[in-house]
Formats: C-alpha cells, sequence, structure tokens
C-alpha cells in the first residue's frame, strides 16, 4: 500500500478506506472527508478530454431544474446590481444562462473552457460553484481564493454531493467518475467556515452556503 497522504483541505492525517478496483480512497482524521489518492489523479489532458464526453447544454430545462437551488438563492439573495462569478462554469452552463436570462451581472470562469484569469482578481457579491467543488486537489487553496475574491457580505454558493459515514460506498456512484477527487463530509464545511472567517455556513440537501 502506498504511503498515505495527509489531507489536502485541513492537512490532518488520513488513512486507507477504500479501494475500487486500483483507485484507492483515503479518509481524513478531522474533517471525515475522503479523497483520492494522488497517484490516482487523471493527467490535464486525460480530465480535459472526460470533460468533453459530458453533455451539458445550458438550455436543457432538465440541466436548468438540477442547479435551481443555487440560481434562486442567487436570485432571492441578490439583485441585478450585484457582481457575480460561476466558477467551475464547464462546457456550458445552466447557472449562467439562467441568471443571465434575468438580467443578472455574471461572469464565467474555467480552468479548461473558460480560463480568464484576470477574472480571478476581481470581486465578486455572490459566486456559483456547481458540481466543481469535488474536482479540487487543492481544496485549501480553492477555498482560500473563493473566499477573498467575495465582498463584504458575499456568499459562496457550493453544489456537490456529500460524503456520509452511513453511505454504501461501493455503490455510491459520485466516487466512480474519475474527476472526483474530493468528497466532503459535512464536517469539512464547518471547518472551511471557522478556517476562512466565512461568518454563516447553511447546508440545505446537496447546497452549501458559506456567507462572508
Amino acid at each position: 500500500m502506498t504511503e498515505s497522504p495527509d489531507c489536502p483541505l485541513c492537512n490532518a492525517p488520513a488513512s486507507h478506506y477504500y479501494t475500487q478496483i486500483t483507485r484507492d480512497f483515503l479518509q481524513c482524521s478531522n474533517c471525515r472527508s475522503v479523497f483520492l489518492h494522488p497517484k490516482d489523479y487523471l493527467s490535464p489532458e486525460a480530465e480535459k478530454a472526460h470533460y468533453l464526453c459530458h453533455n451539458n447544454d445550458p438550455e436543457d430545462v432538465k440541466y436548468q431544474n438540477f442547479v435551481s437551488p443555487v440560481t434562486n438563492g442567487i436570485l432571492l439573495d441578490f439583485g441585478r446590481h450585484h457582481k457575480g462569478l460561476d466558477f467551475g462554469s464547464g462546457t456550458g452552463s445552466p447557472i449562467l444562462k439562467v441568471l443571465k436570462d434575468n438580467n443578472y451581472d455574471i461572469v464565467q470562469y474555467d480552468l479548461y473552457f473558460h480560463d480568464e484569469p484576470e477574472l480571478l482578481i476581481q470581486k465578486y457579491d455572490y459566486i456559483a460553484c456547481s458540481e466543481t467543488a469535488e474536482h479540487f486537489k487543492e481544496p485549501y487553496k480553492e477555498f482560500q481564493q473563493l473566499r477573498n475574491l467575495l465582498n463584504p457580505g458575499g456568499k459562496l454558493y457550493i453544489m456537490t454531493d456529500r460524503f456520509e459515514e452511513n453511505r454504501d460506498f461501493a455503490t455510491w456512484y459520485y466516487k466512480t467518475d474519475p474527476t472526483h477527487v474530493f468528497l466532503y463530509h459535512e464536517n469539512a464545511f464547518e471547518w472551511i467556515k471557522e478556517e476562512f472567517g466565512f461568518g454563516e455556513l447553511r447546508i440545505e440537501g446537496r447546497v452549501v452556503v458559506l456567507g462572508v
């Protein structure tokens, strides 16, 4: 068994949790999240190719409904004069589509498909991060950056399926995606709130809202 790395979020020791064929998952002793061993990460080229296989049509009403907990939250909490960012927007973003249809001021950033670094030195009132956080190989660095991008009073909306210890991990579909490398336990978001100085944490189904 390869030596266990520490948790890439909270840096606590981790131990072997599950092996899926040759892919090894470890569990953090502190935040209780489960993460893929770095030896099993896809190359950037393979990761991008995998994303290109996704059928992400922002016009798809079912896709829009899937992200509606995020878009409805933003529409409720913020107005058209506020500035937003869709972080990890992918090849086609229903969040961008829905909010722009409502005349909201939102831009998109994606490492592979909308890589505009200048967007990451601006400030935003709200950030949508839908089905993206589970792809973070360096979650500490990513959440630090996201926190720094928010204006006072800003909110970060994360959509991801969370790891729970009573789940049947062997049959859990979420871990089978080769690009899903960090699976958050609820404790992880409590840790993120304290570590990065968020004043608010709400967990509502698949959506986690962190407020400044």
